[in-house]
Formats: structure tokens, C-alpha cells, sequence
């Protein structure tokens, strides 16, 4: 008996390598089930019950499959700087990592001088294969990254403020200066947007195939880029800005305001979704992090740059000083930011949202950074400034596992042709851009009406008659008066109108807190003379 039980000891012992390699695993799942899974013993429908427990069965098995193709089919690993005894990082230069990467990822190391066109702005197609400039004096040009061949350039003779792609390298969209144009890869104007007027800033929403533009008035367009329908069209009422970032995960557009506001909004609502104070000056950069989607980071005028987390929205993760004019993560959460002729690339090394330096790379003394952007499925970073673009390698930034499903490099014609069709298929309806995308698919609960006060009176009434046609229980004698059971009836009366009658109370105790409430704001000084006057008693 006791060696059964040392044997049974032995097998409940996990060893530390195989421990380890489940966590990774139960890590890996959870990444890939994207939420907690639905709670359906609530649901009283049996047949949706069970297409419900389906499709969670469903849903977690690919989850694991995606976990286990994670671990066997994409060994690379990201591979970061590391200093030697007292060496930091942020002090390596870019002189120093050229010899020491391999020939196709040294070429990504340039400058582009084009001292009569700038500042530049860029983009890249989600693969990183393509990349689209464009100079504010109306220089646009394609350029494959591969190849490192330049695919068109052209000049429009007027200002660009900003350029972006649309669903591929095929077709882009540059806002000029009085509207913003639509062009394909040769050059040709395709479509003139007037509609959104003179914009200073683009985003395209990939899923939902909406371009999107924020003018100088302060006006926010959704277009549909399928078939032309504008989808949405709202003021702002913040005022002119030239801050605008998408969040890929919900599809929110967060634009920075002078006050020091962020709004987020959605092309089915006229008003912001979500309205922060983040600085007590102008908002002057915005980006998300690109895995970790309740991550934010905001730029101000009064030289901080905050950290966000969009579940508590009460105050930062971490306040970095240092003026920042513009921001982007990279696919690994690595945070760039450029202002005046400086660039940083700061590091969460520990996991726990706390950004250190990693590197620092100054330009050209007189240069100013117009905007930063990490390259796709690459370890570069490219800076648009006044005098051209610029591009240095920041180890460890990019993705090294591609998906050739999501956005392949090295993409064929034909493959090109298949996913455009897919895309179309699969394109989201703007009614799905919403603050929490997880609610999509899940039950909705029962809403609880608010019951008007003829179906309380009503209500009332009719317990009233039910209590009064109660008979009263026949007592012993002495106990049967007259007087006692009239007395009886008006306490069973009485107790059924209590419920009711504490019921109105709590009622009446709200609407005088929310009145009293209202009462105690105080109205500005220019307005306190429209207000109304207390009665003297």
C-alpha cells in the first residue's frame, strides 16, 4: 500500500519544462479566444442554447488548433538589443548595427533628401511591402520595399497634407488642398471626394471599407469606398484639428482636440462615443498598441506623453516627460516618438505597461519630424521629415511570423485578386464599430421597462379588490367582533398598498437628489443672470 502511493505521488508530479510549456499555451489560447467565453445558463430558448454551446465548442477548438500552429509552425522570435555589462542601449548607434545585420536588412538603413517637397507624410500596405509618400508640396510617389524600386511619381501642383492607402497598394487617397482625390498606382485620378472638403488628415478602416477625413472646420465624413455612399457626416463641435488615429481593434477614430480632449467616435452615432480630458494643454499625437488593445498613448503641448488604459479611464498607466509631435507603436509594443530633429523608441521590457529608453536616434540639426511609422513584418522604422524620408532599423519592432491569409509580402497577382474579392465578401457593416466589439454575437439581457403610473394605479387597484374579497378566518369566541375584524380587513389593505407606497417614495427621493444636483451646479458668470430665482420666503 505505501509504495502505491509514493508511485501515485510521482505521477501527479509535473516536470518544470512541461509546467512551463502548458502556461505558454494556456497564454497562447486565451490570446486567440478573444474574450471570456459566453455565460449561456441564462438562456431559457433550448434550441438557441444549444447552437450557442456549438458554437463555444467550435469556437475554443480553433482557438487551441491556432495555439498549437502558433507553437509549431512559427519558431521565429523577435530579437531585441542586448547590452553587455554597462552598456545601455539607447547609447548603440546606427553606424554600429549596420555591420552586424545581414545584407537585405542593411539596405533598410537611408536617407532621401528632397530639400523643395516636404515635410513628407508616409504610409505602408498592411503586408509592409508598399510605401506611399507624399511631400507638402505636392510630390506623391509609390515605392516597393522589396525591391526598392520606385513604382510612380507624379506631381499634383498643389499642397498634400496627408496620404493613405486604400484596400491595397492599387488605389490611395492624398487630402489636397481643397479636397481629397483618389488615384490608383499609375497615377490617374479616379475619384474626387468633395464632399469632405478641404481635410487635413485620412484614416482608412480596412474591415469596413470606410474612408474616413477630418476637415478644417471640424467636420468628420465616413465614405464608403465600395459603392460611394457617404455613410456618415457630423460636426465635431471641438473645433479645427489635425490629429486623427484609427483603433484597429474596434475601429473607433480618436481625434485629439485643443483642450486636451481625445473623442472617440463611430460612424453610426452624431456625438462622441467617449470624450477624456488626457492634457491640460493640446492634444498635439495619438497612436494604439497594435496587440495590446485597451493601450493608448497621448502627446501634449505641455511635454508629457501618457499611457492609457481604455477599461479605467480615471487616470495614465505612466507619464513620460518629453514633448512627442507625433507617435506610433510597432507590432511588438515597441513606442516611437519624434519631435523637432529627435526620434526615441522607449521599451515596456518588464510586460507591466512601464516604458523605458531603448533607443535614440537624432537626425540632421535643422530637420523637423513630421510624423514616425514602423514598417510591417520588419524590424525599420521610417520618419517623414522637411527634407524627405529617412529609415533606420530598430531591432526587435517588427513581427517575424507573417500570415499569409492577413497580409502577405510577397503576394501574387492572383493571390491579389482572391483576397480582394474575400475582403469584399467579408466586409463589416459600420452598425459593428463599436466601443466593446465582444458584444457582437452575445445574448442581450431582457430589458426591464419602465412601467407607467396608470399600469401602477391599475396594478394597485386590482390588489386592492383581491385583499378586500379575502375572508377572514371564524376565531373562538370573543375574537369575532365586529370592531376586530373591520380592524383586520384595513391591515391586510394597508399591507398591500405598503410595497406601493415605498415604492413611490424611493421614486420621489431620486427626482429630489437629481434636482438638487441640478440646483447645485454653478453656471458662468455670464450666464447666472438667466437663471431662476429662488421665491423669497
Amino acid at each position: 500500500m505505501g509504495v502505491e502511493g509514493v508511485n501515485q505521488g510521482h505521477e501527479n508530479i509535473v516536470p518544470p519544462i512541461e509546467q512551463k510549456l502548458s502556461e505558454e499555451m494556456d497564454i497562447t489560447r486565451k490570446k486567440y479566444l478573444r474574450g471570456g467565453e459566453a455565460n449561456l445558463e441564462v438562456l431559457k430558448d433550448k434550441k438557441l442554447k444549444g447552437q450557442l454551446a456549438v458554437r463555444e465548442e467550435l469556437h475554443v477548438k480553433t482557438a487551441q488548433a491556432a495555439a498549437n500552429a502558433e507553437k509549431y509552425l512559427l519558431p521565429s522570435e523577435e530579437g531585441y538589443l542586448e547590452p553587455e555589462g554597462l552598456e545601455k542601449t539607447w547609447r548603440i548607434k546606427q553606424e554600429s548595427i549596420a555591420p552586424a545585420v545581414d545584407i537585405s536588412s542593411a539596405r533598410n538603413q537611408y536617407d532621401i533628401v528632397v530639400p523643395d517637397l516636404g515635410p513628407y507624410r508616409l504610409d505602408f500596405t498592411p503586408s509592409g511591402r508598399y510605401m506611399m509618400v507624399g511631400g507638402h508640396k505636392g510630390h506623391l510617389a509609390i515605392v516597393d520595399m522589396k525591391q526598392m524600386n520606385l513604382i510612380k511619381e507624379f506631381q499634383v501642383r498643389e499642397t498634400v497634407r496627408d496620404v493613405v492607402f486604400l484596400h491595397d497598394e492599387t488605389m490611395f487617397a492624398a487630402a489636397q488642398k481643397k479636397y481629397p482625390y483618389i488615384y490608383n498606382r499609375d497615377g490617374t485620378e479616379l475619384h474626387c471626394l468633395k464632399e469632405h472638403g478641404a481635410a487635413l488628415r485620412l484614416q482608412y478602416l480596412e474591415q469596413h471599407r470606410l474612408l474616413a477625413s477630418i476637415n478644417e472646420y471640424g467636420q468628420l465624413h465616413y465614405q464608403d469606398v465600395t459603392d460611394g455612399r457617404m455613410v456618415g457626416s457630423y460636426r465635431t463641435g471641438f473645433g479645427r484639428t489635425d490629429v486623427m488615429q484609427v483603433n484597429r481593434h474596434n475601429a473607433l477614430l480618436a481625434l485629439g482636440h485643443s483642450g486636451g480632449k481625445v473623442t472617440m467616435w463611430s460612424p453610426t452615432s452624431s456625438s462622441a462615443v467617449i470624450e477624456m480630458l488626457c492634457h491640460k494643454g493640446p492634444i498635439s499625437a495619438i497612436a494604439f498598441h497594435p496587440t495590446n488593445r485597451d493601450v493608448m498613448a497621448t502627446s501634449g503641448k505641455e511635454k508629457k506623453v501618457k499611457l492609457w488604459d481604455r477599461r479605467n479611464l480615471k487616470g495614465p498607466l505612466q507619464i513620460l516627460p518629453g514633448q512627442a509631435e507625433t507617435l506610433d507603436f510597432s507590432q511588438k509594443g515597441l513606442l516611437a516618438r519624434g519631435t523637432g530633429s529627435f526620434l526615441q523608441v522607449l521599451r515596456d521590457s518588464s510586460g507591466t505597461q512601464n516604458y523605458e529608453k531603448y533607443m535614440n536616434h537624432p537626425l540632421v540639426k535643422g530637420y523637423q519630424i513630421e510624423k514616425v511609422l514602423f514598417r510591417p513584418y520588419e524590424d525599420v522604422l521610417c520618419i517623414g521629415h522637411s527634407m524627405g524620408w529617412s529609415s533606420i532599423l530598430i531591432p526587435g519592432s517588427g513581427n517575424p511570423n507573417f500570415d499569409t491569409w492577413v497580409a502577405n509580402p510577397f503576394e501574387t497577382p492572383k493571390q491579389r485578386r482572391e483576397r480582394e474579392v474575400h475582403s469584399l465578401l467579408d466586409k463589416l457593416p459600420p452598425e459593428t464599430i463599436m466601443w466593446d466589439p465582444t458584444k457582437i454575437g452575445t445574448v442581450k439581457p431582457p430589458r426591464k421597462e419602465k412601467i407607467s403610473k396608470e399600469e401602477k394605479e391599475a396594478e394597485l387597484e386590482a390588489a386592492l379588490e383581491v385583499a378586500k374579497d379575502i375572508a377572514p378566518k371564524k376565531k373562538t369566541k370573543g375574537r369575532n367582533k365586529p370592531s376586530k375584524m373591520k380592524k383586520k380587513k384595513q391591515e391586510i389593505i394597508a399591507n398591500v398598498k405598503r410595497p406601493f407606497l415605498e415604492q413611490q417614495k424611493k421614486e420621489e427621493e431620486v427626482a429630489r437628489k437629481k434636482q438638487k444636483l441640478i440646483e447645485q451646479v454653478e453656471l458662468p458668470t455670464s450666464l447666472q443672470r438667466f437663471a431662476r430665482k429662488k421665491a423669497a420666503t
